[in-house]
This record gives C-alpha cells, sequence and structure tokens, in this order.
C-alpha cells in the first residue's frame, strides 16, 4: 500500500500519464474483462453498431483508470482544489433536509467518480455516511477505508449499516447508497427490466426508505472535463409513502439511471457482471426457501 500512498503525492498531470499508459495496457494488451464490457454494451444497446459499441467500451476503460488514478488521489487533495473539481450544482436541496434535523438516502451508481462523491459533500458541509460492500482483500479494504473516510466522510460497510443506524440516529445527515450493485442474495431481489434485460436491485434501498421514512434523493454524475464532473441531485420519494407501491421507489432509482446511462454510456462501470443472475433461477430458489 506504500506504493499507493506514492502515488497521491503525485500531480494530475502524472497521474493522468500513467492511466493512459495503463488503458493501452489493459485494453490492448491484457484485455481485461473486454468480453465481459463488450456483452453488457451489446445486450444494453442492441440497436448500436458494432463500430458505436467499440467507441463506446474505449471511452468506458479511459473512465476507469482515470476514476483509479483519481481515488488513489483523493486523500491528497485540498478541500478547495475537491470542490472545484466534483461540483455540486443543487446542494441546497440536501441541506435544507439536513438542516431540519432530517435525514435522507442518496442513490448513486458507479457511475463517474463515485468514490469521490462522499468526500466532496463533507467539504460543502453535508454530513455523509458511505455505505459500502467489503473487500476480498484485507490489506486493499483497509486501504480504501482510509481513502472513502478523507475528508470526514464516514465509510460504513454494508453490514454495519444497523448499526450504525442505532448509534448515529440523531445525527441529521446523507446516507449515500451505491444502489447498482448485484444483490448478494438474488432471491430476495427485486426483479426489474433494466436496460433491456431482467435485472436484480438491492430491495434494502427502499425497505430503510419507507422503515425510517427516511426521503431518497438520487444523484446523476456528469464528466465536465478530465477530472472535472458536475453532481446533480433530483428528488426521488419522499414520506409519507403511503400511497406509493411497493417497489416504487426503486423503479424511479431504475428509471434516473437508465436516463444517466443513456445519456452517457461511456461513463458507467460496464466491466462488473450486472446480469450474472437471472430470476427464473432465483424465483425457485426463493420459493423453497419460504
Amino acid at each position: 500500500m506504500l506504493f499507493l500512498r506514492f502515488l497521491s503525492y503525485l500531480p494530475f498531470s502524472l497521474l493522468y500519464l500513467l492511466s493512459d499508459l495503463l488503458y493501452i495496457l489493459i485494453y490492448y494488451v491484457v484485455g481485461y474483462r473486454k468480453t465481459v464490457v463488450l456483452n453488457n454494451l451489446q445486450r444494453s444497446f442492441p440497436d448500436e453498431s458494432p463500430e458505436r459499441l467499440k467507441q463506446m467500451a474505449k471511452g468506458f476503460y479511459r473512465n476507469l483508470l482515470d476514476i483509479l488514478v483519481e481515488t488513489v488521489k483523493l486523500p491528497d487533495i485540498s478541500p478547495q482544489e475537491l470542490q472545484k473539481r466534483l461540483h455540486y450544482t443543487n446542494p441546497s436541496l440536501l441541506k435544507e433536509y439536513i438542516n431540519a434535523g432530517q435525514t435522507v438516502i442518496c442513490t448513486g451508481s458507479h457511475q463517474c467518480n463515485w468514490e469521490w462523491v462522499p468526500s466532496a459533500a463533507v467539504v460543502i458541509g453535508i454530513p455523509v455516511d458511505s455505505v459500502y460492500k467489503t473487500l476480498t482483500n484485507p490489506k486493499m479494504e483497509v486501504f480504501m477505508q482510509q481513502v472513502r473516510g478523507s475528508h470526514g466522510a464516514i465509510p460504513t460497510p454494508m453490514k454495519q449499516l444497523p448499526r450504525q443506524l442505532a448509534v448515529r440516529k440523531d445525527i441529521p445527515r446523507v446516507i449515500a447508497l451505491v444502489a447498482d450493485q448485484v444483490p448478494d442474495v438474488p432471491e430476495q431481489a427485486h426483479w426489474m427490466d433494466f436496460l433491456h434485460q431482467d435485472t436484480p436491485f438491492y430491495p434494502g434501498t427502499e425497505r430503510l426508505a419507507r422503515s425510517r421514512s427516511f426521503p431518497v434523493f438520487f444523484l446523476e454524475l456528469v464528466r465536465v472535463k478530465r477530472g472535472h464532473y458536475e453532481g446533480t441531485f433530483s428528488l426521488i420519494a419522499a414520506p409519507p409513502f403511503n400511497d406509493l407501491p411497493e417497489g416504487a421507489i426503486l423503479e424511479r432509482y431504475r428509471d434516473k439511471l437508465e436516463e444517466a446511462i443513456r445519456n452517457n454510456p461511456s461513463d458507467w462501470l460496464w466491466s462488473h457482471k450486472r446480469w450474472k443472475h437471472w430470476r427464473e433461477k432465483w424465483v425457485k430458489v426463493g420459493a423453497k426457501l419460504e
């Protein structure tokens, strides 16, 4: 991890040079998950030409490697520079609730540089508990906790969220969830059509909102230029949720996410195996468990 800490002290100009070199290696030589990426793109954009899909894939790899070096750099970025590099267009939308003593949920995705999101919110006065999946590598988990805790954000492993909710129940804040991950227990997932494919979503986001009466927001990130992003919040649903049918909050999240991906397809994380499960298998498994 010392090498990664060394990288964090390098200027962005050298880090982006490193990213360009890694792009050549990863895309043209190693071919890291290239089949997964192209299959995901082809199934999500069935009407696009092979050449256009290839352009999307190349753009994705450039985005991915920029995220890698930018994330390593996060602990060394000053609050002032971070504000310039990730600009929130309407933070007052969240601050209004927080100043009134209300905790809110903010649902994001693996779009642009999601790792900068919590810290960039904290430096403008928005407290954030950033919920994430624990990494399997213990040393990398420790390193990423340090990175994600930069500037005062509170990194919260998903399994520790219930405890954090109890311990910090009197602290109004944002609970940030990257809600486009693959559910660990597909038989309990909420299934929806997403990018032309039957897709499982974590039901926990909606359950948490309903059980705690938390308003739910969506954050869309847009790349303005290299190393600079713009984030815009939009309200998905606010309590009381009595008139909303079950699954409506997740469906609204799905709609927002799909629109964001269609607007900027290369900025989403196409290398993860988002569609490795299928409904027929897990519906049968779920029925056996009941």
